[in-house]
């Protein structure tokens, strides 16, 4: 598919009640994935640690270890490399699923608590289970990018999606935008390394997928701690996606690029105020500022100077504070007479000077 035309600006879209986009503050998603442990208990901690730390929702991942993929040891299914070197894929996702059986009270817990919840579903069985639960989003995960049937599926539902984009080339993405068929949708780069250094993150692509798609573009982030999500909310970002779990010294099969409660309360502060920071362009005084005008420099009298003495480099000089003229008079006051007596430390005005002889040069 070719790579589209740039876009209109994006717009926002509304996640249980709650508008993101452009002119509202980045919306922030607790992944928990498998930093349960296999522990109802502690995915419901989780739950509520995320709503503690400042997330406005956590996100579930809604497979099984037989709708991901299958029981093989054959070429492609061991993983080589990385933090779960050695595993098999359906291994690997056995323990790091999310039982069905507990979405039902995850979602109860999340809506009890005011936070919102929803999920990544990764095959059809796991959007009608996410439907009966009436999750108000669903989240393509970025492996997910290229399986148009399934973000169809998803889009059926008329429900946002958030599409993740590692590995994606940009006409990967653009057809995965017309798989959504229109609705409302938001685009978080992604680097798909875990964890992913720094160096890999090219934030740069964010506003530029704002640019092409003409929709609400974030982060999904694997970097350790917060300095990248910090830079993309500079950089535009109104969702920030990141993994979360109660301890990294507890394990868990994604704990090495998970935040920690205070972790993530450290970002959810920052991000919130590097998107305040942004502003608008404005040049001039802000509140903050009242009364800095008064300090700058300006012209005074810095000896004495006797009634229609003149006024020199050695009596007259731009000096701290601000009552006196622009110190871009200098150059005219210079060789002008006084009009009365002015002592030092006398603010210079124009009204303090004689009048130029009719004339004179």
């Amino acid at each position: 598919m070719p790579v589209p035309a740039a876009a209109p600006a994006p717009v926002p879209l509304v996640i249980d009640g709650r508008p993101i986009g452009p002119g509202h503050p980045p919306y922030l998603i607790a992944e928990m994935s498998g930093n349960h442990q296999g522990d109802l208990g502690r995915a419901l901690a989780l739950v509520d640690a995320a709503k503690a730390a400042g997330a406005d929702a956590v996100k579930l991942q809604t497979y099984t270890a037989d709708t991901i993929t299958i029981a093989h040891d054959g070429p492609g299914f061991r993983l080589e490399g990385g933090l779960w070197a050695g595993r098999t894929l359906h291994d690997l996702y056995q323990e790091a699923h999310t039982p069905w059986e507990w979405h039902e009270p995850l979602f109860a817990r999340a809506r009890a608590l005011g936070l919102t919840v929803f999920s990544s579903p990764f095959d059809d069985t796991a959007v009608e289970l996410l439907e009966r639960l009436d999750a108000p989003a669903f989240k393509i995960a970025s492996f997910e990018l290229i399986d148009h049937a399934l973000i169809r599926r998803a889009a059926r539902s008329g429900r946002p999606l958030i599409v993740s984009t590692g590995l994606a080339t940009l006409g990967e993405i653009a057809e995965a935008v017309e798989a959504a068929d229109g609705v409302p949708l938001a685009l978080l780069h992604c680097v798909s390394g875990y964890p992913t250094p720094p160096e890999d993150c090219n934030l740069r692509t964010i506003p530029h997928l704002a640019e092409m798609f003409g929709v609400t573009v974030g982060l999904s982030d694997h970097t350790h701690g917060i300095a990248v999500p910090v830079a993309a909310a500079a950089l535009g970002a109104t969702v920030i996606e990141k993994h979360f779990t109660l301890s990294r010294a507890d394990g868990g099969v994604d704990s090495a690029f998970s935040l920690e409660p205070a972790e993530f309360r450290a970002m959810a502060e920052s991000v919130r105020a590097a998107w305040s920071a942004l502003g608008r362009v404005h040049y001039g005084v802000e509140p903050s500022e009242a009364g800095g005008r008064d300090y700058r420099r300006s012209l005074y009298v810095v000896a004495d100077i006797a009634a229609g003495g003149e006024l020199t480099a050695a009596n007259i000089r731009s000096i701290r504070p601000g009552f006196g003229l622009e110190p871009k008079h200098l150059p005219a006051v210079l060789g002008r007479r006084a009009a009365r007596p002015l002592a030092r430390g006398t603010p210079l005005r124009w009204d303090l000077l004689a009048p130029v002889p009719e004339g004179a040069p």
